[in-house]
Order: C-alpha cells, then structure tokens, then sequence
C-alpha cells in the first residue's frame, strides 16, 4: 500500500509549516502557495473540523461590533464580504437579514437606524442593497410570524451566507494543493524542531498510519484555533494563556409554523444579547449562545441549557412556532478561539485576530489567536506577508482576493440547467451538486461517467449521488467516512445527519475503493459515535 505522506518529506526543506486546517490555516496555505513559498500544512484530524464547522455560517460585517467601536474591524469585513461574494459565489450568497425593534429592547429603534447608516456609509463600496426601515405594519407583513405585541417596526439589510463553511476551507485546501501546498490532515504536530531559540519545523504523527516524522520549516505558524495553547505547550512556552474562548451553541429545525423566509437577527429576551433565526440548507439554524467553557477542546457539546434558551427565545420572538426539544433535530457547538480574558462580558471579547510573533524568545514562530470566517483571507495575507519580513524577504502582492476558488460558478441557474437537461440530473441532485460543489459539479459527474451506480442518489434526503464519494476520497483529501459525510459531500448535516445514507456510502467504497466489510462496518460506528456530539434524534430512532 503507498503511503499518503510523501516519502522525500523529510527531505524537503519547507518555507512555511502551518499547523491547522481550519479556514484561517487552509487560506495561509493558499495565499502562500500561490505567493511561491513551498508549503506544508499538518492537521490532526479533518479540513475543517475544528471552529470553522461550528459558526452561524455567516459572512458579515459584524454590525454588533459598532456597539464596541470596532469601526476597523467592521470594514475590514465588509471589504471582506465582498471579495468572497466575487471568489466564492457558489458558496457565499447574499442574505437579507430583518432586525425587529420592541419596545423596552436594549437596542431601540434610533440606535438600529444609526448603525444602519454607519453600516451603510462603511460598506460604500458595496455590491449589495443598502438598508430600509420598516414600520410595524410592514414588518409584520414581511415577516407575519413575529410577535405583535410592543413590536415598533424592524430594519432590513444585507450581508452574507457560507452555507457550507466547511467546502469554503476545502477549497482553500485544493486551491492551495493546486499551487503546490502539501496538505496532510489526521497528522498530529507532537513538538516543534527547535534548535536553541530556533524553530526549524514540526515533528508529526500519521494518526492513521502510525508513523512519525520531521518535517523541516524556515517559519512555522501556529494557526490551531481554540489549540493554539496546546501546540504552545510543545515550544515550553512560558509566556502568558493566549485562547480563552467562548462556546457557541446552535440547534437546527425544520421549517416551522411562523418562521421567517428571510433571517432574523433577534435580541434576546432573557440576557439582551443578539442571536440568529436563520433559513439554512432547508432547515432553520438557531443560535448562537456564548458562554466561557473549560471543557475538552475535542468533544464540544451543546448543553440542555444552551438548547432550551434557544428554543424559549424562539418561541417567545415567534408565538406560533411553539418549539419543542422533540424537534430539534440536532445540534451543534464550538470554541470560538478569542483572546484570553479573565473577566468582563462574554459578548465585549474583541472579534478581531492576532498575528504573535513569538520571538525573541521563540524564532521563526507565529501564533494566531482570534479571527472571523468573514475575514480569513485577510488574516491570511497578513500573516504571509510577516512570513516574508521573518525570512527578510520582500512579498509579492497577494493573489487570493483576485482568483475565484476552484468551484466558482458565474450563473447558478445556467449550472443548473446544465446538470439537468444535459446530465439528466433531478433537480434534487442538481442543487445539490451546484450548491456544494459549484463548477465542480461536472467532475463529480466526469467521475461517474456513464455508471448508473455512481450517478445513483445515495442520501435520498439531499440528493447527493454516488461519485462524490470517489471525489472525497480520490480528489479532495479525504481520509474516513467522517470526512465525506461532514466536509465534503455535506450529507452529514442535513435532517438525519447522515444516519441510513453513511451505510449506503460505505457500500460505495465498498464496490469501487477497495473496502473490506470489516473497514465498512468501523467507518459506520466510528461515524455514529462521531455525531453523538450533535445530539440527533436520528440517531435516537435509528
């Protein structure tokens, strides 16, 4: 069997190691591959499977960072916003979002106008619409569901939807691989190679293969997330705590009497703190909450608390949607990687990221602490050009805000079209694919080829169809059937998360990737047992 690490790595003389493949760690590997540096990127589990998989799938401008006087941090993100509306426009759509205003509420009605216009005036080079105030009667015709009572009217605005944030970082990954990166995921950085102050790269475990190796970097970057400290750890760093994150917790829904068809951006009844009613991959996604959390890092739940204040918020904005615990049909949750702070409101943590520079006491070595999914690729420039001044050697202008990523797609409706009418697709399928893959969508299909297994629907609940399967596995890194269902093929996160259609996948891989029933069988429990994390009911009635 060859090995899925290359065997000159510990031959190769690397410019830059980047430890974790969140979407700040997959943006850096790209931003440098396609500046020229040689590239490594280990992570010690998937693509994505960290932070990135566990936010409200927004891009925004953080137009709740006005109350804290971010100004900076709010245009940089709507900048963002729509660099990633031109290079990801399969993955990030507008959303219009509604802010209802009620009487009493923290946030009346005045000051949602003025941070409507300060959004405005800061996004001036934006390509979405500007926003509009509502009166009671149009905000209840818009959105009818809303509670009436002490309702004062309700602001409408634009920002920005990933869907999928975990295709976004995948993404990132092939566009970095395409450039040159090399891209090693479920390999774990055990110590950093230190040669007195100097760090000369990472020593790694193949959590799969079982073997270690050295891999040798002139700088390393620290891009862990809420882990950064415990990579930390292997440099024996003596200086201060520098994550001291917050959880966020969601719970997903199918559509319900009085939801929204537009997203809902909501203050909170019982701790005046805003949340998200949001349409999402044809359920609804609620949340988020934010609390201090000293739990494991690998293994972040959602509490009955978070899910019951979800559920009660919704319920009180919403009369007549009268949420239950029985219909949540899962949940989610994550560590926000925020700067350590010992006290003060959970909500005042700035959202803005950090690049450490860990000399003189550390050479050659960076850690990254904080940062939004809106403003990776931003984060990532800058962090490549301190890559460059470490090395004293001048950056060539990054390219990342220029080049649409792998998928890009022009026309949502002509891919559509396409996959139907000339590949045959149902329609069910055909959204699927363009949603996930974009442009891609017709390598899936060149995969396929005129087999009527692999173009068979394998998640009659999503559509998704056999040959992504061998896309997962043979083209996009792939590595168990965990990766494929949660950060692929986004089967994973649909109404049954994935429970009934990982058998049917398994099988797949069966027939056309070589599996035994044994490795099928453990594929299948270990994803049941991943997804326990998630509290699904499908797993429940399985």
């Amino acid at each position: 069997m060859t090995s899925r690490i290359p065997e000159q790595i510990e031959r190769t003389q690397f410019d830059l190691a980047i430890i974790g493949a969140g979407i700040n760690g997959t943006g850096i590997a790209r931003d440098a591959a396609m500046r020229g540096f040689r590239v490594l990127l280990v992570e010690k589990s998937d693509i994505a499977s960290g932070t990135t998989s566990w936010s409200t799938r927004l891009i925004h401008g953080g137009l709740r960072y006005l109350e804290h006087f971010e100004i900076g941090l709010v245009r940089e993100s709507l900048r963002e916003r729509e660099k990633l509306l031109f290079i990801a426009p399969h993955l990030v759509k507008p959303l219009p979002l509604v802010i209802p205003v009620y009487k009493g509420d923290k946030r009346g009605k005045l000051l949602v106008k003025l941070g409507m216009v300060s959004y405005d005036l800061l996004s001036f080079d934006k390509s979405l619409d500007g926003h509009r105030m509502l009166s009671r009667e149009d905000a209840l015709h818009l959105v009818p569901g809303l509670k009436p009572e002490g309702l004062k009217g309700a602001a409408v605005y634009y920002d920005g939807q990933v869907e999928y944030a975990e295709r976004l970082a995948v993404e990132n990954a092939l566009s970095a691989r395409n450039h040159g990166a090399t891209i090693l995921t479920h390999s774990r950085v055990d110590r950093l190679v230190r040669d007195g102050s100097q760090v000369q790269g990472v020593v790694f475990s193949d959590l799969l293969g079982g073997r270690s190796y050295t891999a040798r970097a002139s700088v390393t970057i620290n891009v862990a997330g809420p882990w950064v400290d415990e990579v930390l750890a292997g440099v024996s760093w003596t200086g201060e705590r520098m994550i001291g994150g917050t959880k966020g917790s969601h719970i997903v829904v199918n559509r319900f009497p009085g939801a929204p068809n537009d997203a809902l951006y909501v203050e909170a009844r019982e701790d005046q703190r805003p949340y998200f009613i949001v349409p999402w991959n044809d359920l609804y996604l609620i949340g988020t909450t934010d609390v201090r959390y000293q739990g494991s890092l690998d293994r972040v739940m959602a509490d009955e608390s978070e899910i019951e204040y979800l559920i009660a918020e919704t319920n009180h904005i919403i009369p007549q949607a009268n949420l239950t615990r029985n219909q949540v049909l899962y949940t989610y949750s994550g560590i926000r990687p925020l700067p350590y702070q010992t006290n003060g409101a959970e909500g005042a943590i700035s959202r803005r990221h950090f690049i450490n520079d860990h000399a003189p006491t550390v050479e050659n070595f960076l850690s990254i602490v904080g940062g939004k999914l809106t403003t990776y690729r931003n984060l990532s420039e800058q962090a490549v050009d301190a890559a460059y001044g470490k090395l004293r050697r001048i950056a060539p202008r990054a390219q990342t805000g220029r080049e649409p990523l792998p998928g890009a797609a022009s026309s949502y409706a002509a891919l559509i079209e396409r996959l139907q009418v000339e590949e045959g697709l149902s329609h069910r399928s055909a959204d699927h694919l363009a949603r996930v893959y974009g442009s891609r969508s017709l390598e899936v299909l060149d995969l396929a080829g005129d087999d009527p297994k692999l173009r068979a629907v394998f998640s009659p609940e999503t559509g998704a169809i056999g040959a992504e399967i061998l896309l997962a596995f043979q083209r996009e890194m792939a590595e168990t059937l965990t990766d494929v269902l949660l950060r692929r093929t986004m089967v994973g996160i649909g109404p049954a998360v994935g429970v009934g259609a990982d058998e049917a996948a398994a099988m797949i891989a069966c027939a056309y990737l070589g599996w035994d029933d044994q490795r099928a069988t453990r594929e299948v429990a270990e994803y049941r047992e991943y997804i326990t994390r998630f509290h699904p009911r499908s797993l429940v009635q399985a």
